[in-house]
């Protein structure tokens, strides 16, 4: 079944750099920095330059080029506190949390920031943190069953009077969550985001999910995972979740000084640790159970950047960018969740410079929010 996209204007979320060493696993300069001055300036700049969304990273310990992690929910209502617009995401671990205690912090963060907060759901691909903390790591699978548990049980605390829950990894004994979060029409409780890009994660995206992650992908790929996200909805009987597509932005005014920052950063990348980061991603998507993981074919290249996001090909000058991410949002995309080198001033670039030209292709081209879903979007060689 064919779904025509949205008619709502494409909307963009920023990875919160709260971890140091910035988007890219790589040496060369990066004039961004992962402490809270920093970041709390940022969030301004964001909300100011079109951006509705920021999405905390999740990490606990040093790995893979990141020394230093700043705690995901915690930095999230700080950004939040500082920031009047900005709905921030809070990337969350079930496996470290139980959903009454993250459903009580939420409540209390949806309040605060009247009405702005969200929850990211990552089932998790870092075995050695779960083992320094002495949790059991789940084979995949397993952690997408627990990671859908934990949804359905979020939600049922902000929604419903007293909840009950005898699960497989849950408890929940008539509990009462006082005060509810914020709730509105559009919004009953705060939003639901996922990552993942397996057929587990896919299917539990149709089943519980109110947004979909996926990593970086060109056309082809973004098509397949729109496909299969929304058949597992249809067969679930919901409506399917919105899309989110990773990407890595790097803007110039020519299209040579692009790329010519993409080969720096390839060029420059830590070896080492880009190496040790692809070890530890494909091992824990091997055990899939049709073995078909996030970042099972990612080259060393895609590896540089965390989210596959080279793969979306948002690397040009403001024209070149603006038409991808227009020819996406034909796609089915709705939300793109993007990294930047440097971010005070290329997020600011992208209001100025990038931002216009998508609301005026948007604008005029009203034929696109009817097209179908096809593959045969992508520009010649862009794929």
């Amino acid at each position: 079944m064919s779904h025509p996209p949205s008619a709502d204007p494409v909307r963009f979320a920023y990875w919160v750099p709260n971890v140091s060493g910035g988007l890219v696993t790589s040496t060369i300069e990066q004039r961004t920095d992962w402490g809270y001055d920093y970041n709390r300036e940022l969030a301004v700049l964001a909300e100011n330059n079109g951006f509705d969304y920021a999405l905390s990273q999740v990490r606990y310990m040093a790995s893979y080029g990141a020394e230093y992690q700043h705690e995901s929910t915690s930095f999230s209502l700080a950004l939040l506190l500082a920031t009047q617009r900005l709905k921030v995401i809070a990337a969350v671990h079930p496996g470290l949390w139980h959903p009454g205690v993250l459903a009580k912090l939420g409540a209390t963060a949806d309040h605060l920031s009247n009405g702005r907060f969200a929850v990211n759901v990552v089932s998790g691909w870092f075995k050695d943190e779960f083992t320094a903390l002495g949790e059991p790591w789940l084979e995949h699978d397993e952690r997408y069953r627990r990671s859908e548990e934990f949804i359905r049980a979020l939600r049922a605390v902000w929604t419903e009077d007293r909840t009950e829950l005898a699960g497989d990894f849950y408890r929940i004994r008539d509990f009462s969550l006082k005060p509810k979060p914020i709730a509105s029409p559009d919004r009953p409780h705060p939003e639901i985001f996922q990552g993942g890009n397996s057929t587990a994660a896919r299917k539990m995206a149709g089943r519980v999910s109110d947004w979909y992650f996926s990593n970086g992908k060109d056309f082809d790929g973004v098509t397949e995972q729109i496909q299969d996200v929304r058949t597992a909805a249809e067969s679930a009987g919901r409506t399917p979740p919105r899309f989110g597509l990773n990407g890595f932005l790097i803007a110039r005014d020519t299209e040579a000084e692009a790329r010519d920052t993409l080969r720096e950063i390839v060029a420059k990348a830590d070896t080492e640790a880009v190496h040790g980061f692809g070890s530890a991603v494909k091992q824990a998507g091997s055990s899939t159970a049709d073995g078909k993981g996030m970042w099972q074919d990612s080259s060393f290249e895609d590896l540089v950047q965390y989210n596959d996001g080279f793969r979306t090909g948002l690397v040009g000058t403001p024209e070149q960018i603006a038409e991808r991410i227009v020819a996406y949002k034909r796609l089915g995309v709705d939300l793109l969740l993007l990294g930047f080198l440097h971010y005070h001033e290329e997020v600011e670039y992208f209001g100025k410079k990038v931002l216009p030209l998508v609301r005026e292709l948007e604008e005029h081209r009203p034929e696109d929010h009817r097209a179908p879903l096809s593959p045969d979007l992508s520009p010649k060689g862009s794929s």
